[in-house]
């Protein structure tokens, strides 16, 4: 009825926000520290995502949506966003460039979205209109927000800007209102990609072409910053940040900062990329140690209650806290030094002593295979080649299916028909561009049985891939 009629009841634009710190670390009297998480109702909910699915499939079969944003999306996620940018990364420093990357922030991104802007958006750039633009403004219009602290809830305030976080459709609304941003980025011809209101910009240069390089992308970044400004946003320079990436055989760049919205931003020695910890020379060193902490910091929390935990809920724990940490975007860390992943297996082998509660100096083999955990470095390959199957069967990101091509020779060899991966050119130096995806895809993906790559479904494939690896790791 809601969709016939063109409107959005108002009892149902009606939110209780809830007010819930962004980390617990934070100081919770600092406001701007909270995340305003709008309570819908619940056939508020239905109504917004029969509109979102209709919305999606709008977009998708008209082309209308942004390549490289990979927030709120069908098989995109952070570990896809990551690994399209580590391999442009360490491609760039393979062919002897250095890497400027630059990490926005946005400051109350969804709430300070102009209503009248999006419809404008949504009619000219996507194409909406009549009575889907009507049923879009009485969304938009007369909504009313209270706050809830402690059980006790202000009076009703009529919201005039932004859309609600915690609904469905404010996310997707968001991103069609930021859509802009890509055009530009890419008038200045440098790489980008976005994972909702963060933004990587990034390109590659010859340390002769360093200064260039510079005012390119502060040229950039200033008139992102115009635009955002014209659209009601506003960059938080508080949290963009600045890294310089190079290889380790060569000089060290000499960038030291970059101009944002007027203020100097120094270059750092790592930054924290949407959960993964990059630097300088794309090692990834930092990020292995921080995961090894936090996940020792976890087991030694889970120890202290061992005695009152079964072995089953214990390994619950362990896959919540601990396996999660070492699994999260570890296709990035496909070849990395073997003595980064002995620090990695060291947290897996006393997550598994700690479950079956044996000793210190126990060999470690005979527990993993009982327990039928995989090994770290089976872990990263399974987790490459998952990646490889969704970009062959149409269930991956468009900026990762064009990393694999199907083996053609061109003419009638037996190799044509074992389902092979393109090869890349070798690279000039060591060992970076031998890491990146679309190196490890193809290597790793034609030293599988014809039998596996063909599987005919997405589950068939990581069943007995899964057995493939533990096998290897245990015979």
């Amino acid at each position: 009825m809601s969709l016939e009629t063109a409107t959005m009841p108002t009892q149902l634009k009606e939110a209780v926000l809830t007010p819930k710190l962004k980390k617990d670390s934070l100081d919770h009297e600092v406001y701007p520290h909270f995340r305003p998480i709008s309570n819908l109702k619940f056939i508020s909910k239905v109504v917004e995502k029969a509109v979102s699915h209709q919305l999606l499939n709008h977009l998708q079969e008209n082309d209308l949506e942004e390549r490289f944003q990979s927030a709120y999306k069908s098989f995109h996620s952070t570990e896809t966003a990551l690994v399209k940018v580590h391999d442009d990364i360490v491609t760039a420093i393979d062919n002897q460039q250095q890497v400027i990357l630059v990490l926005l922030d946005l400051s109350a991104a969804f709430d300070t979205i102009d209503h009248k802007i999006l419809l404008s958006r949504l009619s000219t750039r996507f194409g909406i209109r009549g009575k889907v633009l009507r049923w879009f403004l009485s969304y938009l219009a007369d909504r009313k927000q209270a706050v809830s602290v402690n059980g006790s809830i202000s009076s009703s305030r009529e919201v005039f800007c932004g859309v609600p976080q915690g609904s469905v459709l404010g996310p997707i609304l968001y991103l069609l209102y930021t859509s802009p941003l890509g055009d530009v980025v890419q008038r200045h011809g440098l790489s980008y990609h976005f994972y909702a209101h963060d933004s990587q910009l990034y390109m590659s240069f010859k340390p002769m072409n360093q200064l260039a390089s510079i005012s390119c992308m502060e040229a950039c970044i200033k008139d992102i910053d115009a635009w955002m400004l014209s659209n009601m946003l506003k960059l938080n320079k508080d949290k963009t940040e600045l890294l310089v990436i190079g290889s380790q055989y060569r000089l060290p760049p000499s960038v030291e900062d970059v101009t944002v919205a007027g203020e100097r931003i120094e270059a750092t020695h790592t930054v924290r990329n949407r959960g993964v910890t990059f630097d300088g020379n794309m090692n990834l060193e930092q990020h292995v140690k921080n995961v090894c902490k936090s996940a020792f910091y976890q087991i030694h929390n889970i120890a202290k209650i061992r005695d009152s935990l079964t072995q089953d809920d214990t390994e619950t724990l362990i896959h919540a806290f601990i396996t999660c940490k070492l699994d999260y975007c570890n296709s990035l860390l496909y070849d990395l030094p073997q003595y980064l992943i002995d620090r990695l297996q060291r947290v897996q082998n006393s997550a598994a002593r700690l479950v079956t509660r044996t000793r210190k100096y126990e060999h470690m083999t005979p527990i993993l295979r009982d327990l039928h955990w995989l090994p770290v470095k089976q872990r990263i390959i399974y987790k490459i080649l998952l990646l490889t199957y969704k970009s062959l069967n149409g269930m991956a990101p468009a900026y990762l299916t064009d990393f694999v091509r199907l083996y053609n020779p061109g003419r009638k060899l037996r190799s044509a028909s074992k389902y092979l991966l393109n090869k890349p050119p070798k690279v000039n130096l060591k060992s970076y561009g031998e890491r990146s995806f679309q190196f490890a895809a193809p290597t790793l993906w034609n030293a599988l049985p014809e039998d596996i790559k063909r599987s005919s479904s997405l589950d068939s494939f990581k069943v007995r891939l899964k057995t493939l690896l533990f096998n290897e790791a245990f015979n």
